[in-house]
């Protein structure tokens, strides 16, 4: 039996859903950027009356694992949508620091709507698993050849639920109107909100799907991050002395001032005045060896010096 203050939490519920499904009709139709300030007010808002909404209903003990569909009253099968809600809404949060912990978040809301959906026997499908093991599947599927059946499989279980949705789609806005407007009776408003259910399956199934491929490339990310700070920083080194190696400065250091001994003539000319003097092995002495003395001007190196001396 209720008590006097769940009365009072009653009214509260379905204007608590009302308003959080219209952020999220307004976030997802929004053309502003998903970081945009104002984009994310709502996102924060819908959240917080979301959370209040599944408070209630956990409460209010809405719904029980023990009855059936189609015990549940028809206006109050669109609350079993509020997980599904909270699924979308965290995953429209731009905290890149906490990206990981939004999508695994979302992910548990997603499995918690596809869990009560597959109790009550909503539609036939096939429940995800309850822990991302995208981690597991990669070395094992790295150890063999890809699974072509269960690429086909998945192509096709795809397209079927692309199919399905675009029915429930066309079949939903003929039923809206008549829904909204108050005027359709018990069994096309029950209708209406079983459609709602079946085609959030569809879309928590695609989003879970897509949950499992972001974590496992942010867990890659991290774990290369994690290889890289592990290794031990190597040792400094002595900054190393700058050096310029060209080939003007080469030239500079030989032929320039850089050279120890600067050239005063070139061997051409000193052979000249050796011959002048007589100071040649085939001229004998020079005839005043002062001066000949005076004539050793340091001279270009090069072959040709080397040649001079061997014959000397």
């Amino acid at each position: 039996m209720a008590t006097a203050e769940d009365q009072l939490l009653l009214p509260r519920l379905p204007e608590l859903f009302e308003t959080s499904k219209q952020l999220l009709d307004e976030v997802e139709v929004a053309t502003e950027p998903t970081g945009s300030r104002m984009i994310q007010e709502k996102v924060f808002k819908g959240l917080d009356l979301l959370k209040k909404a599944a408070e209630m209903l956990s409460q209010l003990d809405l719904f029980s694992r023990n009855e059936d569909l189609e015990e549940i009253a028809s206006t109050d099968l669109k609350y079993l949508m509020v997980p599904a809600f909270q699924g979308v809404l965290t995953m429209k949060q731009v905290n890149p620091s906490k990206r990981l912990d939004h999508l695994q978040w979302a992910r548990e809301h997603f499995l918690n709507y596809l869990t009560q959906c597959q109790c009550y026997q909503v539609a036939e499908f096939e429940l995800p698993n309850a822990k991302n093991n995208s981690t597991d599947n990669t070395a094992s599927s790295s150890m063999a050849y890809p699974n072509l059946v269960a690429m086909a499989s998945q192509r096709q279980a795809k397209i079927e639920r692309y199919r399905q949705k675009k029915e429930l789609e066309h079949r939903l806005s003929a039923l809206k109107s008549a829904v909204e407007g108050g005027q359709a009776d018990d069994e096309c408003v029950r209708e209406y909100y079983l459609l709602h259910l079946r085609r959030w399956i569809g879309i928590s199934l695609e989003e879970i799907e897509s949950i499992d491929q972001e974590i496992k490339i942010l867990r890659e990310k991290d774990s290369i991050t994690e290889a890289s700070t592990s290794h031990s920083p190597r040792q400094d080194r002595p900054p190393m002395k700058p050096f310029v190696l060209t080939r003007n400065v080469a030239q500079a250091k030989v032929f320039g001032a850089g050279y120890p001994s600067l050239a005063s003539m070139t061997v051409n000319d000193w052979y000249d005045q050796h011959r002048k003097y007589g100071a040649l092995p085939d001229q004998g002495i020079a005839k005043t060896p002062t001066d000949a003395g005076s004539l050793c001007p340091t001279y270009l190196t090069g072959p040709r010096e080397v040649q001079m001396k061997s014959n000397m």
